[in-house]
């Protein structure tokens, strides 16, 4: 719809030769503070892309093979490879949203501001209970319903009631997931 698809997955991705060889060379020598970066070269590939003019498109019918982490130290090294490629290309990205619509501006936001207010609230949750022996509802609330709006847009954007299932990922996302993104978010120039 916006031709402009923020991450292209590396075997889900396909580019003009035309397009891929006037980038060639930024795309070569990724650095990050100064130290080469060896992560996230999809996403960096699709940010070289848009910063370049050209569209980026998702096709729902492309099929690709790929092989996944089969066990939980892989998924998490994955998981950490693909935090510190959100954050560190964000930034790029950043120079790059006012010329893109205003969607995928609250989408680059709310994949960063989103895990953000998830840890607030989780945090909160926490002192509670250390201080006060429980939890407030509202604090509960908040969690569900920051989950549910995340899943009832991408359900509703994608016409695909299947995206509220996702929400049962926040309990990984919560005690998994964002203790790795702080870690990613400290570590940011390791490789």
């Amino acid at each position: 719809r916006f031709g402009a698809v923020m991450c292209c997955c590396g075997p889900c991705a396909m580019y003009r030769r035309s397009a891929l060889a006037l980038l060639l060379d930024q795309y070569e020598t990724q650095f990050f503070r100064g130290k080469p970066s060896d992560f996230g070269e999809d996403r960096h590939l699709t940010i070289l892309m848009l910063k370049a003019g050209f569209r980026t498109e998702y096709v729902p019918d492309a099929i690709a093979a790929t092989v996944v982490p089969d066990s939980l130290g892989p998924y998490l090294r994955q998981q950490l490879r693909w935090a510190r490629s959100t954050f560190r290309d964000t930034f790029l990205a950043l120079r790059l949203l006012p010329e893109l619509d205003r969607y995928l501006t609250l989408d680059v936001v709310g994949q960063n501001l989103g895990p953000l207010l998830l840890a607030l609230s989780s945090l909160a949750a926490l002192a509670q209970f250390v201080i006060g022996g429980s939890v407030a509802w509202w604090t509960v609330l908040t969690i569900a319903a920051m989950t549910m709006v995340r899943c009832s847009v991408a359900a509703f954007r994608a016409r695909d009631m299947r995206f509220l299932g996702f929400s049962l990922h926040t309990p990984i996302n919560i005690f998994l997931l964002l203790p790795m993104k702080a870690y990613a978010l400290c570590t940011l120039s390791n490789s």
